[in-house]
């Protein structure tokens, strides 16, 4: 009789996530036959990026891609208090935080009627929805039709935001969970369009390992023991297994383009997350400030362009 509550649960589950999973492929069908356009017009009060003066060059433009929270240009995961303390603690960067990781066509999922009424009455939807797009970027057969449409997605509000090609100014793509998998696919598209000197950090990174990161300059990954959420990923993606030499992600690994930084004790969600603003270090620091001190310290000491 235990188990009653399980199934009831999974019989319950199943159908949504059937068409969660065919709505999560129904965008990227309309944006590929181009049946729909990128939706680039943030909002009025909404600028195209924050942080260094768009009349000076930055030290870099860091592009943040959020976890499967994400539902609105505006919003992230912890109410947008990384962005903030990144931009805080380094004025020299411009950071741009609306991009939607989980849409092909950047198109929220607030103020679309059908998903304000499940937003009220049955919010994990959303989750669910989300989560379907990180393992449709994921799958084989979408993946380059996914990658395509979120680089260009990026590109689109690069260029908007005062980026020109060929300028040599560092993109830093900063990720979250979900966001790496979004992140790693987008490294080719931003090369070929913008000729980006590019960087990768991921942060409890939710990904396959199956993209080429080749474009990338290097990638820090940055992670807890504690994450078990990455952990499920790695274990879920043969191509994160290590005995799979040959795959991206490997490649890069073997190759030395991968840092790890160890974040331990944080979680991957929760009240001693790795953006935890109450969780404190034993120098006093919240979770919050160390994971935005390690970022901007990454971004000022390898993010610079060679000569």
């Amino acid at each position: 009789m235990s188990d009653f509550p399980w199934l009831v649960c999974l019989l319950a589950l199943g159908p949504v996530l059937l068409a969660e999973g065919l709505l999560a492929r129904y965008e990227l069908v309309l944006y590929t036959v181009g049946r729909r356009r990128l939706t680039a017009t943030l909002p009025p009060e909404m600028p195209y990026a924050r942080g260094a003066d768009p009349g000076q060059p930055p030290h870099a433009y860091v592009v943040y891609l959020d976890g499967i929270g994400k539902r609105r240009f505006d919003d992230t995961r912890d109410g947008g208090q990384l962005v903030e303390a990144v931009i805080a603690r380094a004025p020299e960067l411009r950071v741009l935080g609306q991009v939607q990781p989980y849409s092909p066509l950047a198109d929220p999922l607030v103020g679309r009627p059908i998903w304000d009424w499940l937003r009220h009455h049955l919010a994990i939807t959303l989750f669910l929805h989300n989560a379907m797009q990180t393992f449709v970027a994921s799958d084989r057969r979408y993946r380059p039709l996914y990658n395509r449409a979120v680089s260009a997605q990026i590109v689109g509000q690069l260029r908007l935001a005062g980026y020109e090609p060929d300028n040599g100014i560092p993109v830093v793509l900063l990720c979250y969970s979900g966001g790496a998998q979004v992140a790693t696919g987008a490294l080719e598209g931003l090369f070929s369009e913008l000729s980006s000197p590019l960087w990768l950090i991921m942060l409890g990174g939710f990904h396959n390992g199956a993209n080429d990161l080749t474009h990338a300059r290097h990638v820090h990954r940055l992670t807890s023991k504690n994450d078990w959420i990455e952990k499920v990923g790695i274990g879920l993606f043969p191509q994160r297994w290590r005995v799979l030499r040959r795959s991206p992600w490997n490649k890069a690994l073997n190759a030395g383009s991968v840092t790890v930084h160890s974040l331990d004790p944080a979680t991957h969600v929760g009240p001693q997350s790795y953006i935890s603003p109450t969780a404190r270090l034993s120098d006093g620091r919240t979770y919050l400030d160390r994971t935005a001190d390690i970022v901007i310290n990454i971004i000022r000491c390898d993010c610079k362009v060679k000569t």
